[in-house]
């Protein structure tokens, strides 16, 4: 075996361990027997069970609601947190407090955020947990966006202003549009890491509001089934196809 050929297989050795068990469970989703370890047939049954299930599909409302209001939120303020460091300041510490959301550990994260929101007497629900995913979605944002303010030409903007232009005016028409793909590939980001998050949700919400990974959670508990499996399957579609969306639009801003 080659040099290249013994350094392509640890890699190859590591798809194998992280993507065989993916394969497996969306394999056992398509699975006609009751038991999640015996092959009975094909069939589609797990799926029809599955969108007939009252408590996944509130789940799956609540979690798209947080998930649509964490990414228009986070967006807003990554966006402008992002223009914020880039153009307006040189502060290493404001750049590492930013950024920081998205390095604490999300237990850690959590924890705080629920003794924060126990003193100033918040009562958890959808609201609590839609600004906790606020809270690390807009640092992702500020992320993405301010890697492509890095690439842009600020003498643009300085021209708008010297043509009579304001502020506002120059962001609106001259700012967003060349930032324009990074904030919809940290749109997709924040809607995906919302979708899938668990610990944070777990810390600030409430009883009667669980988010999709939360029931999951609590269907597990109880033993895997071919309905877990075929939820679990729909939710890795859903993401993948978000996180490809937001590298491709990643690739293309940095391309451009």
């Amino acid at each position: 075996m080659t040099r290249i050929g013994w350094l392509r297989l640890p890699l190859t050795l590591t798809y194998v361990f992280l993507y065989v068990p993916v394969v497996v469970l969306v394999i056992m989703s398509f699975n006609a027997s009751k038991s999640p370890f015996s092959w009975g047939g094909v069939s589609t049954h797990w799926y029809a069970v599955l969108a007939g299930d009252q408590n996944v599909l509130k789940g799956l409302g609540n979690t798209l609601v947080v998930a649509a209001g964490a990414t228009v939120l986070s967006v807003a303020l990554g966006t402008l947190i992002a223009v914020g460091l880039q153009r307006h300041s040189n502060s290493s510490f404001l750049d590492s407090f930013a950024l920081a959301p998205a390095i604490v550990p999300d237990i850690v994260l959590g924890i705080g955020l629920l003794v924060f929101l126990s003193l100033i007497s918040v009562t958890l629900g959808l609201h609590s947990v839609l600004l906790a995913h606020v809270v690390f979605g807009m640092a992702f944002v500020a992320a993405v966006v301010r890697a492509r303010l890095s690439q842009t030409d600020p003498s643009l903007e300085e021209a708008s202003r010297d043509l009579g232009a304001g502020q506002v005016a120059t962001f609106f028409r001259i700012t967003v549009p060349s930032i324009m793909p990074a904030i919809i590939a940290g749109a997709l980001l924040v809607f995906t890491l919302s979708l899938d998050e668990f610990v944070i949700a777990f810390f600030t919400d409430g009883p009667s509001t669980p988010t999709l990974p939360i029931v999951i959670y609590s269907m597990v508990r109880f033993g895997v089934t071919p309905e877990i499996n075929a939820l679990a399957s729909l939710l890795m579609l859903v993401s993948f196809t978000a996180v490809l969306a937001a590298q491709r639009l990643t690739r293309l801003t940095d391309s451009v």
